[in-house]
C-alpha cells in the first residue's frame, strides 16, 4: 500500500481520520507546512493538487523557493552488529564506510522498484 500521493514532482503524505471520516495529508519536502484534506479519495487528490498548485503559485509571486534544501548529511541509527558488518565490507572493499552507505543510497535510488517491492 502506498500512502501517499504525487502531482508535478511533489509528495503528499495521506491519512484518514476515522473520528472526523476524513482524509488528510501534508505536502513533505518543502519548507513550509501545507496541509489538504477531503471526504472522499477524489476529493482529497483534487485537494493535494490544488494544494500543490496554490503553493506553487504563492511561491512564485513572492520570490521564494519552494523546495527544502537538504544538506546530505543525517545521522542514521543502526545496530552494533550491522555496523561492524558493514564497516568490514567497506574494510575489505578499500573505501571508506561513508563511500560504502553512498554507493549503496544510489544503487536504492536507481534501483528502487527492484529492491523494495
Amino acid at each position: 500500500m502506498k500512502n501517499v500521493l504525487e502531482y508535478k514532482n511533489y509528495i503528499g503524505s495521506v491519512n484518514y481520520c476515522s473520528e472526523d471520516s476524513v482524509f488528510y495529508g501534508k505536502m513533505e519536502g518543502i519548507n513550509d507546512v501545507v496541509l489538504f484534506e477531503g471526504e472522499s479519495v477524489s476529493e482529497l487528490k483534487k485537494g493535494f493538487e490544488d494544494a500543490v498548485t496554490d503553493y506553487l503559485e504563492t511561491c512564485k509571486e513572492i520570490g521564494k523557493e519552494p523546495n527544502k534544501i537538504y544538506k546530505g548529511v543525517f545521522n542514521v541509527r543502526i545496530s552494533k552488529k550491522v555496523h561492524k558488518e558493514i564497516s568490514i565490507i567497506a574494510l575489505k572493499k578499500g573505501i571508506k564506510l561513508n563511500e560504502l552507505v553512498n554507493k549503496t543510497f544510489h544503487y536504492l535510488v536507481n534501483n528502487e522498484n527492484k529492491v523494495l517491492k
